[in-house]
């Protein structure tokens, strides 16, 4: 079934990730946007104030070269010469042209208006000092931003005067101010589209996992088996697959859960009615017919050993579970007790009409290191699954012996053997497949994992002859009883 995003959209989760995403991603980018446009201005700033000083200083030295170069030899004539300057100058919509005397006040300037009023900034003081000297700043007289530059007027190697250059910075900051809006708005259109891009992606992200996620707690609330639509083809695609498949094997495992717990619940009340059923019998009428008190007697003896075989299969199961199984190992002759064990089932099989026949070792088998009690318990859950599924044959065949340096145990019934398609289930637990008999399901379990602990192979199949029926085979290295005394 499909779920829809929107309420997984709302959850607490989701929206952390949109904020995360846009701190880990769009912050920095943003953060680096934005300084890059600071350095774009600082230096496109840079540039234009060093150009223009660098182009007024220039100025400055060969005017005060030239102006000097006249050889003036009074002050009247430089006086004439200055004022001649100034009238001439060209550019008086551009810079201002200024004469100013050795004690730092204007004498003629090309501006008309300067006359008299000393400015006071710093490159005057240089220039009369002897050296060509800039100043940018706001102006003392006019509060405006100027850029000035003097140059010492000299005079048989002595100082006399300034020539000053004055510009105004307006149309400098005007220009490097649209520098700063033009690279604003390229910023901004960066940004844009890296965000519109981002946004595109995570949403394209955030809405599969809002669907993955509300799918989840769906699964973790109970609703098992539910399935998400997969149209995706990358990462986000196998991650739906694998909770689709999780979803599935819950609900596979909690039905099989369930028919387990009705399956033992059956398997408990059948033994637990007879055995009740018999007792209140023989309690109304404890010297009734002999025959029928031994009847009785036996089958209560039968069930409660089922309930016991049934109880000590359920704690096995859950000492796996949890970890807690184990082996107490010790030299053990395997096939001895395969014997004995063969010895108790086959007088129980006989009652039942089915012939139990057992083909010995041609060789004698060493012992190997073993738990001794557990094998036994793996030999008898076998031979009661083979009176079970394959009594029908009324036999069954045991043989034991050696081969590659293991001890191969092999016991075959002649029942209808399993469905090709169940083999490969039937060591799992709970499973019990088409089979009604008696059992709980995790009798084939157990044993898999007691021969597993002991470095062996326990093996289902069926038969590969003409006739039907199944055929276990147990494997156990003989190898272990060195690795044991060690």
């Amino acid at each position: 079934m499909a779920d829809s995003p929107r309420a997984a959209r709302k959850s607490p989760r989701i929206r952390g990730l949109r904020q995360r995403w846009l701190v880990s991603a769009v912050l920095p980018v943003v953060l680096l946007v934005m300084f890059a446009v600071a350095v774009f201005t600082i230096a496109s700033a840079q540039y234009y104030y060093n150009s223009m000083r660098s182009a007024l200083e220039a100025r400055a030295r060969i005017a005060a070269d030239t102006f000097t170069g006249y050889g003036v030899k009074s002050y009247n004539e430089y006086y004439r010469l200055a004022s001649y300057s100034v009238e001439t100058f060209e550019e008086k919509d551009q810079l201002e042209l200024q004469f100013i005397n050795a004690n730092g006040r204007v004498q003629v300037s090309s501006y008309g208006l300067t006359a008299g009023i000393s400015p006071g900034t710093p490159d005057i003081t240089a220039a009369i000092g002897g050296s060509i000297e800039s100043f940018q700043g706001r102006d003392p007289q006019t509060g405006e931003n100027i850029l000035s530059v003097s140059s010492p007027l000299l005079f048989n190697s002595r100082v006399v005067g300034v020539l000053r250059y004055v510009t105004s910075l307006r149309a400098v900051e005007r220009q490097i101010m649209f520098n700063f809006l033009a690279s604003a708005v390229l910023a901004l259109l960066v940004v844009a589209l890296i965000v519109l891009s981002n946004a595109i992606f995570i949403n394209n992200v955030v809405e599969p996992v809002a669907v993955v996620s509300d799918a989840a707690r769906r699964i973790s609330g109970g609703s098992y088996g539910i399935r998400i639509d997969n149209h995706y083809r990358d990462e986000l695609g196998e991650l739906v697959d694998n909770i689709n498949d999780m979803s599935f094997k819950i609900s596979q495992a909690e039905q099989i859960q369930q028919e387990f717990v009705s399956s033992v619940s059956h398997e408990l009340r059948t033994p637990l009615t007879a055995i009740n059923g018999w007792a209140e019998t023989l309690s109304v009428d404890p010297l009734g017919n002999a025959e029928q008190t031994r009847r009785g007697l036996g089958i209560i003896e039968k069930e409660s050993r089922r309930l016991t075989a049934m109880v000590e299969e359920l704690l096995d199961f859950t000492k796996i579970q949890d970890g807690r199984f184990t082996l107490r190992v010790d030299t053990v002759d395997l096939i001895s007790e395969l014997e004995d064990t063969i010895y108790t089932y086959r007088e129980l099989f006989r009652q039942e009409g089915i012939e139990l026949c057992y083909d010995p070792p041609e060789e004698d088998v060493p012992a190997i290191a073993a738990d001794g009690e557990r094998m036994k318990q793996v030999f008898s859950n076998v031979l009661d699954n083979a009176c079970k599924h394959g009594g029908a044959g009324k036999r069954i065949d045991v043989s034991a012996g050696a081969a590659d340096g293991s001890v191969v145990i092999r016991i075959r019934d002649y029942g209808p053997g399993i469905p090709p398609e169940e083999l490969p289930f039937v060591k799992q637990k709970f499973y019990k497949g088409s089979s009604k008999a008696r059992g709980s399901g995790i009798g084939l379990a157990v044993c898999d994992e007691i021969v597993k602990l002991h470095g062996g192979t326990f093996r289902v199949a069926n038969a590969d002859d003409c006739a039907t029926g199944t055929v276990v085979s147990i494997l156990l290295p003989m190898s272990a009883l060195g690795k044991s005394n060690s």
